[in-house]
């Protein structure tokens, strides 16, 4: 029997942990399997797709900048058309599918990180990019009814917010302090913060005491947003979570088995980050 195998398509994609997730898990369930990353260039992303089953592959996960363009080249469900992007392919009967599990890697950091979160009464959205998508519908579906989206190019904002309905209310990059006192969940969603990225500067002590801090970028994987909401007292969820419980559907889709995140687990991706 062949070994089964699935790879993260990305552009590019070296720096991509899903490797030692996914190979941890195989692992863990004595599964003959693999996990590859495969450098693919935007103009070559369809036909590498269209080939998918002849390279050998059960799925795969797509990275940026492929998200939309999964979208064309597979069938995607509900939830990948409605946040406007796709992080998962698999094959159903033969037919490629797509689907989005950022969202539910997102609601699950944070379930797992701060309980009743989604208690709270306003967001604060920073960013309106892909990962943005991912977590206005988590939001919303999780019964937000006020999700502040703020971004330095507001049409993008308003574009968002008429794609996911009058929940999200667009805002200026320069509103952000005012929008704080009200946020009692606040989401990083930028590349600011990030290795090689400007700093996310925003001064977090007009959050409520209550508030939550959210930030998916995980390298490095203490922000500085994600300090300075520890140095306040504040809870936080920060971008591994995310990256962890995203990848737990796909892998079920691809092998057949349902993992789940465990500390162990965790513990070896910051030690891989670490090292870095």
């Amino acid at each position: 029997m062949t070994a089964r195998a699935s790879c993260l398509i990305g552009w590019p994609a070296a720096h991509s942990r899903s490797p030692i997730i996914h190979k941890y898990w195989l692992k863990s369930f004595g599964i003959d399997g693999d996990y590859r990353i495969e450098a693919v260039k935007p103009e070559d992303f369809e036909g590498f797709v269209a080939r998918l089953a002849e390279r050998g592959y059960t799925g795969a996960n797509v990275t940026l900048p492929h998200k939309e363009m999964a979208l064309k080249v597979a069938d995607a469900d509900d939830r990948a058309r409605a946040v406007g992007a796709a992080n998962t392919l698999w094959f159903d009967g033969g037919r490629l599918r797509a689907t989005n599990t950022d969202v539910e890697g997102f609601v699950a950091s944070l379930d797992a990180s701060a309980p009743g979160w989604d208690k709270a009464d306003e967001a604060l959205v920073l960013g309106a990019g892909g990962a943005a998508r991912a977590v206005l519908f988590g939001l919303i579906e999780r019964g937000f009814k006020t999700i502040h989206l703020a971004n330095r190019t507001l049409p993008r904002a308003e574009q968002l917010a008429r794609h996911f309905g009058p929940s999200v209310r667009p805002a200026p990059w320069d509103r952000v302090t005012q929008l704080l006192p009200r946020a009692s969940l606040l989401v990083n969603t930028t590349s600011l913060g990030m290795k090689g990225q400007p700093p996310l500067e925003i001064d977090l002590k007009p959050l409520p005491s209550t508030a939550i801090v959210s930030d998916v970028v995980f390298i490095p994987l203490h922000t500085p947003l994600l300090q300075a909401a520890v140095a306040r007292g504040l809870q936080t969820a920060d971008g591994l979570g995310m990256l962890l419980h995203q990848a737990v559907r796909g892998f079920s889709l691809w092998f057949g088995k349902r993992p789940t995140v465990t500390t162990e687990l965790r513990a070896l991706v910051e030690a891989d980050l670490a090292r870095t």
